[in-house]
């Protein structure tokens, strides 16, 4: 089984095990039985959207380690409504104290037709209008789309990654919960190596 793709749904804690600070909360191990696969990057919790796992050492490095950079896409909705001088701060290295980010693909765009409603939804103010951006990125540190959003002023409310490498959830339609496993064959056809 070399790869799953795993649409992990919104407070599901990217781990196998339970985690003891909250041990209500679901984990990997609630929809995934896999025996000895691991996700190859991670997720926070109070995000949604795909995983990629794989019981292939090799190829879990292909994907997850820094070097190999694969961009990952997300879907952000943000309070506010973003001007061309944040987009533009976004798209350049951008100094969060601890690190400077490399800078990436910004874009501000609707909803797209095929996204699913998060549950519970995110809190709504009548006087507060939201808006749609998508964030390509190559690195994937820490809450770090999160914060650069606040960074330029637009706090982000949902947060769901739609790609990594040359998978998506657009070309892959998996609701929350669901996973479906890719044939070494579609992994050659992406030129995702293993070396």
């Amino acid at each position: 089984m070399p790869l799953i793709l795993f649409n992990k749904p919104y407070q599901v804690i990217c781990q196998f095990s339970v985690d003891a600070a909250h041990p209500h909360r679901e984990t990997l191990a609630n929809y995934l039985s896999q025996p000895d696969i691991y996700p190859a990057g991670r997720l926070d919790t109070d995000s949604e959207g795909l995983m990629l796992l794989t019981d292939d050492g090799k190829l879990q490095h292909a994907i997850s380690h820094p070097d190999r950079k694969q961009s990952k896409t997300y879907l952000v909705q943000v309070e506010g409504i973003p001007d061309a001088t944040m987009l533009e701060r976004l798209r350049q290295p951008l100094d969060l104290g601890d690190f400077t980010t490399q800078g990436g693909t910004i874009k501000h765009v609707q909803a797209p037709d095929w996204l699913w409603p998060r549950h519970p939804p995110i809190r709504e103010r009548k006087q507060q209008a939201t808006s749609w951006l998508a964030i390509t990125i190559a690195e994937g540190k820490n809450r770090q789309v999160r914060r650069m959003t606040a960074a330029v002023g637009l706090p982000t409310l949902r947060l769901v990654r739609i790609a990594i490498g040359p998978f998506a959830l657009d070309q892959h339609p998996l609701l929350p919960g669901e996973w479906k496993t890719v044939d070494p064959a579609a992994l050659r056809a992406k030129k995702l190596t293993l070396a």
